[in-house]
């Protein structure tokens, strides 16, 4: 895609915009001439504002990447926990920003701190699935030629797997980048004095359309420079062509008896860790396993509580999971055709960035007026939060198809569409299993967000309640279903993995 056809393709994204806000008569979506109209009335607020953000963004961004960057490290130098390594980083993950967000805040009081962490938190999730899949991106005859040097998994890493590593890395920053402004607005809600999110508030509550487009518009813009500077850095790092296909990572088989057993370590784990967390704390608020289960299970309300907890989950659930397979879907979707038709890029590329990068606490108000308090609100935006990583990774996934095979397709006069079908696309699958599996999360976040924000039912409307009347029995249980929903939809998805890839690619599942 040329620098033209980008200028092009943004002035025509800008002309469609500006086009439905004068039809929308202004009623719920500004144009971007209004937007440039109140920022340039009010540069002060916004800059202070968005300065206090993008600084908690980038602390967010550089702490989860590095960690993340860690745990990958470790994964592949002890393989043996890869499946203790990849289980917590999950069950961190899928803990509710909008659940978190309150504790930290009593747990670490005024300042930056949970915008931090949260900015964080949604970030190395998203960076850790797909470097995991690229510390397994190659040959083994690399391996063997390293191991017969006698060198070890140290050398193995450097030399070989951290350079096969690099494209999944990049493409893994992409994703994160709109995911830390999401992160630190998420924390500048749960009562920051300054931020985009702050501002956010304030005018959601005026429906001051102008403004609220005005500080959409800038957290987009911010995810938007990132996403492109990283992108920039990705082609000067990767001037040549990945030779192979890049492999999902496996977890270490093993009989079921060892399964089990890695199962009740990380469950173990997971339980110190969170009593330990929680240990001197005050237990008003930091609730530790034995006062969760209680709350459940034989407290005087338990079967009421069970009755609240388990509808709420039925109607997070029945919304999350639609618009989790649609994002999926659509993502998928538009990767492959811009891959057969690339002078699409100009237009729906910018595009697909800009609906990924406008924060949804931003967005889910005006969604929910626009389209209603029913599903289809809820629907759509579960899937723009979905789509997005999906069609980055499928879209790395599409260029790791071999170059010799292509060059053989093309030898015989194979068409776009047969090399897309034979040899595109199951170099894709394992991208877009690590989107999925990615995105798990995303879904549940994106519905609860909404049910918080906006549609008054579900688990986000239940923490919601919970946090505002100070019932940390119910709030707490909420973080441990939303995350235990998350965790089993992920599950499912490797299942469905192994199955596919088995079929599909065989040479992607070698242990």
């Amino acid at each position: 895609m040329t620098t033209a056809s980008r200028w092009a393709g943004l002035a025509a994204l800008l002309a469609l915009w500006q086009g439905l806000a004068l039809a929308g008569d202004g009623w719920l979506l500004a144009g971007p001439v209004q937007v440039a109209e109140w920022l340039g009335s009010n540069p002060g607020l916004t800059g202070r504002a968005t300065a206090a953000t993008l600084g908690n963004a980038a602390w967010g961004f550089l702490l989860g990447n590095g960690a993340a960057i860690g745990l990958a490290g470790i994964a592949a130098l002890w393989p043996r926990a890869l499946n203790l390594v990849a289980g917590l980083a999950l069950v961190v993950f899928c803990l509710p920003l909008i659940a978190t967000g309150p504790i930290l805040r009593v747990l670490m009081g005024p300042g930056d701190g949970p915008q931090i962490v949260l900015a964080a938190l949604a970030v190395y999730y998203t960076t850790l699935i797909p470097l995991l899949a690229g510390l397994r991106a190659m040959p083994q005859a690399w391996l063997d030629l390293v191991q017969s040097y006698g060198r070890g998994r140290w050398a193995e890493l450097v030399h070989v797997r951290a350079r096969a590593a690099l494209p999944y890395l990049l493409a893994g920053l992409q994703i994160s980048a709109p995911a830390a402004i999401l992160g630190a607005m998420v924390g500048e809600f749960t009562g920051a004095e300054r931020g985009l999110g702050v501002l956010t508030i304030r005018f959601t509550r005026d429906l001051d359309v102008p403004a609220l487009w005005a500080a959409a518009t800038l957290a987009a813009g911010l995810s938007m420079t990132v996403y492109a500077g990283i992108g920039w850095l990705g082609r000067r790092a990767l001037s040549d062509p990945p030779p192979v296909i890049l492999a999902a990572p496996r977890p270490v088989r093993g009989s079921p008896a060892r399964k089990a057993a890695q199962a009740a370590l990380l469950i173990g784990v997971v339980l110190v860790l969170w009593w330990a967390a929680v240990a001197g704390l005050n237990p008003f608020f930091a609730r530790r396993p034995p006062d969760v289960a209680a709350a459940l299970l034989w407290a005087p309300d338990a079967a009421a509580t069970r009755a609240t907890l388990g509808a709420a989950v039925a109607q997070t659930a029945g919304l999350a999971l639609p618009g989790y397979a649609a994002g999926l879907a659509l993502g998928a979707g538009l990767a492959v055709l811009l891959a057969l038709r690339p002078g699409l890029a100009a237009l729906t590329v910018p595009l697909a960035v800009a609906l990924r990068s406008i924060p949804i606490v931003t967005t889910a108000p005006l969604v929910v007026l626009l389209l209603g308090r029913g599903a289809t609100g809820t629907l759509t935006l579960v899937a723009l939060m979905v789509f997005f990583p999906a069609f980055v990774a499928c879209q790395q996934g599409l260029a790791q198809a071999p170059g010799p095979i292509l060059d053989l397709f093309r030898s015989h006069a194979s068409g776009p569409l047969r090399q897309m079908l034979h040899v595109r696309i199951p170099a894709m699958l394992p991208a877009l299993f690590a989107s999925a599996r990615m995105t798990v999360p995303a879904a549940i976040l994106a519905a609860t967000v909404i049910e918080w924000l906006a549609t008054g039912r579900g688990l986000g409307n239940l923490m919601a309640l919970s946090a505002s009347v100070s019932d940390y029995d119910m709030l707490w249980l909420t973080m441990v279903a939303a995350t235990l929903l998350s965790a089993l939809l992920y599950w499912a998805v490797a299942w469905a993995e192994g199955r596919v890839l088995a079929v599909m690619a065989p040479e992607q599942v070698r242990p």
